[in-house]
């Protein structure tokens, strides 16, 4: 194992060591190479630990689940749980014999609520978490307090004399991303590796989720989702482009979704509120894949200033999203866009209460800033809790309605 000083502080470890203590079951889920087999090692170092991507034990664990299981020590972490999905009703009977707190903890790079081999549920003996990749906050070492910060309202308008606009540093992060191997490289080494991860991913995890008849056509619809990365959802012009059925590329995009590559983010709707267009939005995860599929580089920051605030809403959400699995876990994340075009790029529910949050690649504020916001309010009457529009500029300053505000992008990992 790599020494504790060259980790990166895993926000979430306080949330599993929690439910260790009174879930006899606890899985982590998250992206292939996220780091959760180091985080896993790093919470339990002493127990006996088991990789289903070693072909002895996936064997057997695929072979004679129930055997397999039997087997094990009482207390123990099973890595890539995905691979043997038969091992869960196992492990089920198991825990039912003896509910013992932290008797299970499982890895799982693939969303094991969506594979369809799996036919028993561990409800109410199961608590999952998810990994994200490395958010901004773990990789400057900071508290990741951001969006707990926007929920309860503490943030304070203010000049700060001597910052520099964040724009310049802002590109170089967008396109690093947030596995934690390729942070180690140079940029072009870098790229290298996203590609590779893709290829492996196609050539090996995809037949753990599903048949899949070519891995070319799921590689090219993941390239032309970066290209398309915080932008409404529009199936039907994928499967024109791809030359493929439009069920063809619904398959293929639940794939990419269980395998945590693209997420989807549905348009937040009241029900009175008639006028809203409904399709969801589609963000790829990492922003630095996106990047790399999308022939993105920092120096296109200014000549390709479309595309690359595109990938900075699919960066904010990333950050919004991870952030939440240690802040509020029930949290719920949408986006906001009506008739008229007026959008707001990530709204967050809890209950009827809504926050909604805009996001700027530019530096400076301008009359229109917000307009989204005020609409999203105005749907929201009493609901409404606040309003930020993240830019790249150096100053929290106040916009026209009091719950809104102007909030430099640093802020999403100096927290």
């Amino acid at each position: 194992m790599v020494s504790d000083k060259s980790l990166y502080p895993r926000l979430l470890i306080p949330v599993i060591r929690e439910a260790m203590t009174d879930t006899p079951v606890v899985c982590l889920l998250g992206p292939r190479q996220s780091g959760k087999t180091t985080l896993a090692q790093t919470l339990a170092p002493d127990r006996a630990f088991v990789s289903l991507d070693e072909k002895s034990y996936y064997k057997v664990a695929t072979e004679d689940p129930v055997g397999f299981v039997a087997s094990l020590p009482d207390a123990v972490t099973l890595d890539e749980v995905q691979r043997a999905p038969d091992l869960l009703p196992a492990i089920k009977r198991v825990v039912d014999r003896d509910r013992r707190s932290g008797r299970f903890l499982l890895t799982g790079s693939a969303n094991l609520l969506l594979l369809p081999k799996i036919t028993e549920s561990l409800a109410g003996r199961m608590e999952i978490a998810h990994l994200q990749p490395l958010t901004e906050a773990e990789k400057m070492r900071t508290q990741g307090r951001f969006l707990n910060d926007l929920l309860e309202g503490a943030f304070v308008t203010g000049i700060e004399p001597g910052r520099k606009s964040v724009g310049p540093t802002l590109a170089k992060l967008l396109v690093a991303g947030g596995y934690p191997e390729p942070l180690t490289r140079p940029s072009h080494r870098a790229r290298q590796w996203h590609r590779q991860y893709l290829h492996n991913i196609i050539e090996r995890d995809v037949q753990d989720v599903t048949r899949v008849k070519d891995g070319h056509e799921l590689a090219h619809l993941l390239e032309l989702l970066a290209l398309r990365s915080a932008q409404l959802l529009n199936v039907s012009n994928l499967a024109r482009d791809l030359g493929l059925h439009r069920e063809t590329v619904e398959h293929y995009l639940a794939v990419l979704e269980r395998l945590f590559l693209v997420r989807r983010l549905p348009a937040w709707h009241r029900n009175r509120a008639k006028r809203l267009v409904k399709s969801p939005k589609v963000h790829l995860l990492d922003s630095g894949l996106a990047a790399t599929l999308a022939d993105l580089t920092a120096g296109d920051w200014l000549d390709a200033r479309d595309r690359m605030g595109h990938l900075l809403e699919s960066f904010v959400v990333q950050q919004l999203i991870a952030q939440a699995a240690w802040t509020d876990p029930d949290l719920r994340f949408w986006h906001y866009r009506d008739k008229d075009r007026i959008e707001v790029d990530v709204v967050i529910s809890r209950g009827r209460k809504v926050w909604g949050v805009e996001v700027k690649a530019a530096g400076t504020l301008s009359s229109g800033d917000g307009r989204g916001l005020a609409r999203l309010a105005d749907c929201c009457g009493k609901d409404f809790q606040r309003g930020i529009l993240l830019y790249a500029g150096e100053d929290l300053l106040p916009l026209a309605d009091t719950r809104m505000l102007a909030v430099p992008l640093r802020e999403l990992w100096e927290r």
